[in-house]
């Protein structure tokens, strides 16, 4: 995996910044290295600059500033349908008055391909999507799936080194989507293709990436694999934004190289990893994934830390019990426990204790 400088980087954007207006940047020197036969994803929240930032390497908009290369060449002033990138959009953006082989055949014409060769890509697109035969079906005629696949099947038809995606599963129902992630990072993996792909839900994130970049207000708050943006948040909006999470403000009161003892809003004192933090008397955020929570002393990690929480709701899930309690002050502290056999079921009101292993507790920036 590659860091985040450019290096032998297969897209590279090289202090990129973008405004619309002259003043308001929403992409602020970004710095960011991708290396072929990735899959990264730009994730983040309506605003934070990640459309603009896949605009830009499409060509459909331009940098304010900095330089964007391809393969180790400057693209800036290279257009959109000659730097060899396939698109999928959320909206498909079929021709409609196309069928299906003439949707695929279109690229290719332009491309200046023999007919022969095109029917040739054209039936192992469709079949690389499990479409081969609507061929002559038209759009209206394909439900919403079905389209994403022929929108996929597109975009990969040319043999592009490099296929960019813009939220392309948000009009799906939520089966369909789920089993689209599996066939699109399946598809990445057989072909070897670079995909930069552009969403805001943080499970599809995780599901298909080999690299996650969290943007916010136009910058990239940390760039990592899934596993490590989950378990090793760098600050409190990724720790709030990938997953869900307990935050409880305190204060440092000791600090001895990462490891750091916090004092919470009632004044109970726990133990947590730090991160980027200073000194004592600094302000932090301590965050818990809640299904690093226990409540039974004999599965407590051990080492745990233990605090009092009292129970205020239990919402059954199916698989899992997700229990609203109130801790340190906080009335939206989170525990998920497993729906097994013989689970002791809480009631609200009740009084218990709970714990954690010290290391899942991370202190962070103060929100």
């Amino acid at each position: 995996m590659l860091d985040n400088t450019s290096g032998d980087a297969f897209v590279a954007f090289e202090h990129v910044q973008k405004s619309y207006d002259g003043q308001t940047l929403v992409v602020k020197d970004l710095n960011l290295s991708i290396g072929k036969g990735e899959f990264v994803t730009m994730l983040g929240p309506s605003g934070s600059g990640k459309t603009t930032c896949l605009m830009m390497l499409a060509g459909f908009e331009t940098a304010t500033h900095g330089e964007i290369r391809l393969d180790g060449r400057p693209i800036n002033q290279v257009p959109p349908h000659k730097r060899g990138i396939g698109m999928v959009f959320q909206n498909y953006a079929l021709f409609p008055h196309m069928t299906v082989g003439e949707n695929l055949s279109f690229p290719l014409e332009v491309r200046g391909m023999d007919k022969a060769e095109r029917e040739a890509r054209i039936r192992r697109s469709l079949d690389m999507v499990q479409m081969g035969a609507f061929a002559n079906r038209r759009p209206a005629q394909l439900s919403g799936g079905q389209q994403q696949r022929i929108a996929l099947a597109r975009a990969l038809v040319f043999d592009p080194h490099l296929v960019l995606m813009d939220e392309p599963l948000g009009a799906l129902d939520k089966q369909l989507r789920e089993h689209m992630q599996f066939e699109i990072k399946h598809l990445h993996e057989e072909l070897g293709i670079t995909v930069v792909y552009v969403t805001h839900d943080q499970t599809e994130a995780l599901t298909m990436s080999d690299r996650i970049a969290v943007f916010n207000d136009g910058r990239i708050q940390q760039l990592a694999t899934p596993n490590r943006l989950y378990e090793q948040p760098e600050n409190s909006f990724v720790a709030g934004f990938i997953g869900e999470n307990n935050a409880l403000p305190g204060v440092i009161e000791k600090l001895d190289g990462d490891k750091a003892l916090v004092k919470l809003a009632d004044g109970e004192v726990i133990d947590a990893t730090a991160v980027n933090i200073r000194e004592r008397g600094q302000k932090t955020t301590v965050s818990i994934r809640p299904e690093r929570v226990e409540f039974k002393p004999e599965m407590m990690p051990s080492g745990a830390h233990t605090i009092e929480a009292d129970v205020l709701e239990v919402v059954y899930m199916g698989d899992i019990l997700r229990t609203r309690l109130r801790v340190a002050g906080s009335d939206d502290f989170i525990m998920k426990c497993r729906n097994t056999i013989g689970q002791t079921r809480l009631e609200p009101g009740q009084k218990i204790r709970i714990g954690w292993h010290p290391q899942d507790a991370r202190a962070l920036d103060p929100i």
